[in-house]
This record gives structure tokens, C-alpha cells and sequence, in this order.
């Protein structure tokens, strides 16, 4: 182990050969890869990805519907605007090609690592380095590896969970989950029951609506339903792409005006003040022009404030609920039944096909057991409360850095904002 003698008795600011492992390859890890090589040169970085290709939340959900809630052009680098999204609100299928064409275009494929998956860690006091372990997905073989830094760039979008109903697996019927969505399922006209009203399932409800034959959707809770973030939904012609490419200072006004509207937002998440008591009233009056239905109204629109949950913005989910074809069910759903719901109101909703947008394990716990000192385990130590310094780092958990942690503000826009600050931030502590 180095002493702080031994550092001090050379040259202040020379450089030490620094061996980094970065776990995931999606937004997170690929901004720090990209920014690590245009920073350093002695260095050795690996970035360990579960997934068959890099890319993240967006090589992972292909769900109908599925598009970014934020406008494409503030959804991408600082750095690295992208001139021809197709519209202002991006479908998962070109965000997924934004980012797998930033990884070929700056080489960061060379530093990773795909089918790999971090299943322990460990602080190794002797040699003040953290000790990995890997499992290659494709043969479970077990890897052994080593760093003097560990980053955590797999973020909260990566452990996608079943909702927990008994019954579940007893279901015959066809049974989808959002975040691993199976393309070859053919809902043309098919009687479907879709579980949750959150990010997920307020794109997908619209998106099949018009294609199924009936669709029971069972909701739990109420939500807020919000307008777009930024302006409505509006593809983009062809003179209008030419023009973000020949004149750079129009797209870039139309980058600050969306970030300068998402980022004054901050008040709604305080609890009382004016804009959160306007907006709530707004929003109240918005849901029940597009609801028309006093039962709808009565148990869709949230009675607590706007912000205490990150705001979802829904395009035609609203107005899809009082279709012909569709039915909303409120409240618990007791059991799963071989052939659809069981539900609290004493009536089983059969349907040929079943889908789940019930989410991810969204707790800041690392996915697997991560070891510091004194045989603390990060994992039992943010079980009931995570608590982190700057959404960066944890207490206790020397060289160990962490992308979108706790508290981390990533609800009032852009979430490729913060990770940029973040990788930033991190740069400078490896320097």
C-alpha cells in the first residue's frame, strides 16, 4: 500500500498508472468512458455491461409506446447534439441508436465488456484496491478482477421486477413485462390486461388501444397526468432538420429554451408555494377536461400535491381511458387466476394477454453485495435509508463513486444533465 509519505516524497502532481472498473454501459458509463479518455492517458478502464449491447435503459425497453418524456433535443450531450431526431419527443428505438452511434463514433467499445455482470466487491485494505467479481452471462464463469476505482453506472432502471400478486405463475394466458418486452407477441385484436399507470403504462395503454380487441386496465392508484415537458409532440420536416444543421445557433436556442423551462420547475417540489398550488389546480382542471367521467375524475386525480412523485406526462392516455374498448378496474388486484385478475370489487377479469408495467427495484441498494471496510455491506447500510454525499459517493466507501444516487436531481428535466455534472465531478477526484 502507498503511504501518504511515500506520495509526498515525489512530484506532487505526477500521474500514477489508475486502474478503473466502471459497471454498465449505458448512458452513465459511456459518458464517463468518454470523458475519462479525453481527460487522462494513464489509465487502464473496464466497463462490465450484463446486456448483449451497450446503450442501457433503452437497448433494454422496446415496449409499444415507449419514447422519451423529455424533449430529444435536450436528451442528448452537451457536447454531442444530434440534428435530425424525427420529432420532439424521441421513440426507444433512436435514442437506443443515439447512443450506440456515440460509443462507435469515440471508440468506447474498446473498454467494453458486454454479457458481463458484477455480482460482488470488495475493499481490500492491504492493498487499498477493490476486489471484483464478474459473471460471464453467456457460460457463468466467474472473473476475478481488481481496481484502485469502482464506479457504479448502472443506475435504477436495471432490475425490473413482477408485481407481487399470488398467483402469478399459475397465469395460461400470455404474460409481458415492460421492461422485457417480447416482440414477437401480436396484440391485434387480442383481450388484454394491463397492470400499472406509472411511466410505463401510460405510454403503452395508448399506443395498443387502437389495435387490440379489449383492454382492461387495472389501476391501484391515483396519478398525476401531466402536459408534455416542453411543447406538444410535433415531427419535424425535412427543411426544419436542414435548418438545425446549416444554422447550429437555432438548435441551440431551442436547447435553452426547453432546458430553461424544465429547470424552472424546481418549485413544484416545494411543498405550498404558489407555482405547486397553480399547477395543482391546473392539472385538476386539465385531467377532468380529458377524463369526462366523474368516476374517472373521482379516482384518477391525486388529492396530494403536485411533485410529491416525478411528473408523468401521458399524450392521449387520458382520453384513451373513456374508449369503447377500454375499461378501467380501480383498485387491488387479490390474486392472479390461470386465466386473468381477480380483483377486490369480487369480479375475475379474464384476458388472453397479461402486461405488467410495474417497474424496477428502484432503491439505490448496489444489485449485488459490495464490502467495505470493517465487513460493512452497502447493501444492509442503505436498506432502510441510503444516504450518499452529493448523489456521488458513499460514506465509508473509499474510491467507490456512483452515478444518479441518492437525492440526485434528476426529476425537473433531463436526467443526461446530471450525469454530465456527475462524470465531471468524479474526473476531478481521479485527478
Amino acid at each position: 500500500m502507498t503511504t501518504a509519505e511515500q506520495r509526498l516524497s515525489g512530484p506532487i502532481h505526477k500521474e500514477r498508472p489508475m486502474r478503473i472498473i466502471c459497471i454498465g454501459a449505458g448512458a452513465s458509463g459511456l459518458c464517463f468512458a468518454y470523458k475519462l479518455q479525453r481527460s487522462f492517458n494513464n489509465f487502464s478502464l473496464t466497463v462490465y455491461e450484463k446486456n448483449a449491447e451497450v446503450s442501457g435503459t433503452w437497448y433494454e425497453n422496446k415496449y409499444p409506446g415507449c419514447a422519451c418524456d423529455v424533449p430529444s433535443h435536450n436528451y442528448t450531450w452537451s457536447f454531442e447534439p444530434k440534428y435530425d431526431w424525427t420529432g420532439v419527443y424521441a421513440k426507444a428505438g433512436e435514442i437506443y441508436k443515439y447512443f450506440n452511434d456515440f460509443s462507435k463514433k469515440y471508440n468506447l467499445d474498446q473498454y467494453t465488456k458486454t454479457n458481463h455482470k458484477a455480482v460482488g466487491a470488495q475493499w481490500d485494505e492491504k492493498t487499498a484496491k477493490w476486489n471484483v467479481q464478474i459473471e460471464d452471462v453467456l457460460t457463468g464463469r466467474i472473473i476475478e478482477d481488481s481496481c484502485d476505482i469502482l464506479v457504479n453506472a448502472g443506475g435504477i432502471l436495471n432490475a425490473w421486477r413482477w408485481p407481487a400478486i399470488p398467483g402469478l405463475k399459475n397465469y395460461k394466458g400470455k404474460l409481458l413485462h415492460s421492461a422485457n418486452w417480447d416482440d414477437t407477441v401480436d396484440l391485434t385484436g387480442q383481450n388484454v390486461g394491463l397492470i400499472g399507470n406509472g411511466s410505463s403504462g401510460i405510454q403503452i395503454l395508448p399506443a395498443i388501444q387502437n389495435i387490440v380487441g379489449q383492454l382492461t386496465t387495472f389501476i391501484r392508484e391515483p396519478t398525476w397526468i401531466s402536459p408534455p415537458f416542453g411543447m406538444d409532440q410535433h415531427v419535424y420536416t425535412k427543411d426544419e432538420i436542414e435548418e438545425f444543421i446549416r444554422k447550429p445557433e437555432v438548435l441551440s436556442g431551442v436547447r435553452k429554451a426547453n432546458e430553461s423551462g424544465l429547470n424552472s420547475m424546481f418549485g413544484l417540489y416545494l411543498k405550498n408555494t404558489q407555482i405547486q398550488n397553480d399547477m395543482k389546480i391546473n392539472m385538476q382542471t386539465q385531467m377532468k377536461q380529458k377524463l369526462k367521467d366523474n368516476f374517472l375524475e373521482q379516482k384518477l386525480i391525486p388529492t396530494w400535491g403536485v411533485g410529491c412523485r416525478r411528473l408523468t406526462p401521458g399524450i392521449n392516455y387520458l382520453e384513451s381511458l373513456h374508449k369503447d374498448n377500454v375499461k378501467v378496474v380501480y383498485g387491488e388486484i387479490e390474486s392472479i387466476t390461470e386465466k386473468g385478475c381477480k380483483c377486490d370489487d369480487g369480479n375475475e377479469y379474464p384476458v388472453d394477454v397479461l402486461i405488467c408495467a410495474t417497474g424496477f427495484d428502484t432503491s439505490f441498494r448496489p444489485r449485488f453485495p459490495l464490502i467495505g471496510p470493517g465487513n460493512v455491506n452497502l447493501q444492509d447500510a442503505w436498506a432502510k435509508e441510503p444516504k450518499s454525499y452529493l448523489g456521488v459517493a458513499a460514506p465509508g466507501f473509499p474510491n467507490y463513486f456512483i452515478f444518479l444516487g441518492p437525492n440526485c436531481p434528476i426529476g425537473n428535466g433531463p436526467v443526461l444533465s446530471a450525469i454530465e455534472t456527475q462524470a465531471d465531478y468524479m474526473l476531478t477526484l481521479v485527478d
